[in-house]
């Protein structure tokens, strides 16, 4: 069971999703209405993703009060301690090649505190699923020490959902092995 902020999220992603104007099952950037997000905007976040990555575009104030600065290009995965960066990589990728969204289970501080980070895919200007929807939603209020680091560990990540896009397979013509 999800935070009901995440949950919230993934439905009204699921209902865009849902859209006619959705290909692939992932909608497109400029479908999604800031508004909706109401209280929960402040924890939100858009990237770009590019490879392994994403940059962020966008940070909510809660996020950028959460890590000590502005996040504007910041990398993602530099939000994450150092062994947590393959796993949050891998949740990165899977929300993209599988079209659903990816919650990623994680600590925050030394406080070990709770949080869930939910990964959407968006597809932007050009139509190819580059973008992602971001949402922090910490199980308990959230205060660390001025000096506590602000690197977050993750634990699992979740796809949520039945996958929108077949997994990719090899297929042989004449043959030859095509992807």
């Amino acid at each position: 069971m999800f935070h009901p902020d995440t949950q919230f999220l993934i439905d009204h992603w699921t209902a865009l999703a849902r859209r006619p104007e959705s290909r692939g099952g992932i909608p497109h950037r400029a479908a999604l209405e800031p508004d909706v997000l109401g209280l929960r905007l402040p924890r939100a976040f858009v990237a770009r993703r590019s490879g392994e990555d994403a940059a962020i575009r966008l940070a909510g104030s809660w996020i950028e009060a959460f890590h000590g600065e502005d996040l504007k290009d910041r990398s993602l995965l530099s939000l994450w301690r150092t062994a947590s960066r393959p796993l949050v990589s891998t949740a990165l990728t899977q929300t993209v090649r599988e079209g659903r969204p990816v919650v990623v289970a994680a600590l925050a501080g030394s406080i070990a505190a709770q949080i869930e980070i939910t990964l959407l895919p968006l597809r932007g200007p050009s139509g190819r699923p580059d973008r992602l929807l971001g949402l922090y939603a910490p199980a308990a209020t959230l205060t660390l020490a001025a000096d506590e680091p602000r690197l977050l560990t993750a634990r699992v990540s979740i796809g949520v959902g039945e996958a929108a896009r077949a997994p990719l397979s090899l297929a042989a013509v004449g043959g030859r092995r095509i992807a």
